[in-house]
């Protein structure tokens, strides 16, 4: 199982210097990787038709994740970047493949977009594009991408983007870069399978997890996949005492988990960096 790290987004704030230190950091801990949550816009929760218990308001923040990992490709080397996960409906596939390319240009090969349809409605309509159709559109958007990273030129007519003879220029170093699937329907979970490198799942403890990633290992095991996707889950610090990280990260593995990632917490960027630090002694990373 390979260790990664949460970016406290909504704690750390936003000073540029303490989240290099973050970041860097965790890379001489040695952690795999560094996951960052996606959202363009947070709505206000009194507002009319606001769903209850929505995770995430206005007040919330939230870093922009390429232009991120942009500005932490110069300032690491060996840590991995990965979106967890870029709401990817409401985004223009084209330019999404282009930002992207660059961040693997400049990170060497360093990032894996994960990506999921999103459940805010208020950032579909402020964005221009159909909450109603994200399903159906994200599929042919993951197609897209790929070709947009792998062809000089390409030629789609789709039922929501079309490229007429075009493509993206430089190409990014990973061919394609990969994609991981995050969300909980039984559709997600079969998405996941059929044509994802991977499926990011929440951060529930092993047993009340164990049926759903039973349902994604058996989707995969029909498309023919098991041994080709990964599962990647993640540790909440602040929901779970230490004493029973051990049990946690046992029981992940256990359901095949490949890759785990820390969501640190603390009120100083030293206890953020004093937790990643407990687990790496702990667990090694």
């Amino acid at each position: 199982m390979k260790f990664g790290v949460v970016f406290p987004q909504n704690q750390l704030g936003d000073d540029p210097i303490v989240i290099r230190d973050f970041v860097q950091a965790a890379e001489e801990m040695g952690y795999h990787h560094l996951l960052a949550y996606d959202h363009v816009l947070g709505a206000n929760p009194d507002r009319d038709g606001w769903k209850e218990g929505s995770p995430y308001t206005h007040e919330d923040m939230f870093h922009e994740p390429l232009t991120l990992f942009a500005y932490l490709a110069a300032l690491t080397e060996t840590i991995s970047f990965m979106t967890g996960v870029l709401i990817l409906p409401q985004r223009q596939t084209a330019l999404v493949a282009k930002q992207a390319a660059q961040v693997d240009i400049l990170s060497n090969g360093r990032l894996r977009l994960g990506i999921g349809v999103g459940w805010n409605a208020v950032e579909y309509t402020s964005l221009g594009y159909d909450f109603k159709t994200r399903g159906a559109r994200v599929e042919e958007q993951m197609a897209i991408l790929r070709e947009l990273w792998t062809q000089p030129l390409v030629r789609i007519e789709g039922e929501f983007d079309t490229i007429d003879d075009a493509g993206i220029n430089p190409l990014p170093r990973q061919q394609p870069i990969p994609l991981w699937v995050g969300g909980t329907a039984d559709v997600v979970l079969q998405r996941a399978a059929r044509l994802s490198d991977g499926w990011l799942a929440h951060s529930w403890k092993p047993d009340p997890a164990q049926e759903m990633v039973e349902k994604f290992w058996g989707f995969a095991e029909e498309c023919g996949k098991k041994e080709a996707v990964g599962l990647h889950t993640r540790l909440i610090t602040e929901r779970l005492p230490e004493d029973e990280w051990e049990d946690y990260v046992k029981g992940w593995k256990k359901l095949g988990a490949t890759e785990l990632a820390v969501y640190p917490h603390g009120e100083e960027l030293d206890d953020y960096i004093a937790r990643l630090q407990t687990f790496k002694d702990r667990f090694g990373v």
